[in-house]
């Protein structure tokens, strides 16, 4: 048996503002340091930036005006795959604080969609960032069920 734990996830963006944007007001990400590449982009942190085992998002940009350094690091991707998750389907987070959440969601005025699951006692919030990349945010299905009696 392996002992296996995610590292991070990494976004080819073609949007690297509107992502790193997106990623810092929706889920309290911050930008902290990043190794030097022969591409640009940014790294999203989950806690302390002193730490590199924190960035749990790489941002990856495409610099139009040489993308040799980025081909030759990480290959070379037809910019017109990079919207949608491709083969990944969603990227999914254990989460906390739903009311809060979808109060965000709506002042932002993020699309979203929610549906629970009984069986293993989750309340799923779908949303696309802005490559299109799915994102699943898992709550506890008691804060829906609260949320509910409240609005009841």
């Amino acid at each position: 048996m392996t002992n296996l734990s995610l590292n991070h996830f990494s976004i080819r963006s073609l949007e690297i503002e509107k992502t790193t944007e997106f990623y810092c007001k929706l889920f309290g990400l911050t930008v902290g340091p990043r190794p030097e590449f022969p591409f640009p982009g940014v790294w999203l942190y989950n806690g302390d930036e002193g730490s590199w085992a924190n960035a749990v998002l790489h941002l990856i940009a495409i610099d139009k005006n040489d993308p040799n350094g980025l081909k030759q690091y990480l290959g070379e991707r037809d910019p017109s795959s990079l919207h949608g998750s491709g083969a990944v389907d969603h990227i999914a987070f254990f989460a906390i604080g739903l009311e809060e959440k979808i109060a965000l969601l709506k002042e932002l005025k993020v699309p979203y969609r929610e549906r629970t699951v009984p069986a293993i006692k989750l309340h799923q919030i779908f949303l696309d960032d802005p490559n299109g990349v799915v994102i699943e945010l898992n709550y506890p299905a008691e804060e829906k069920a609260a949320l509910d009696a409240k609005a009841a």
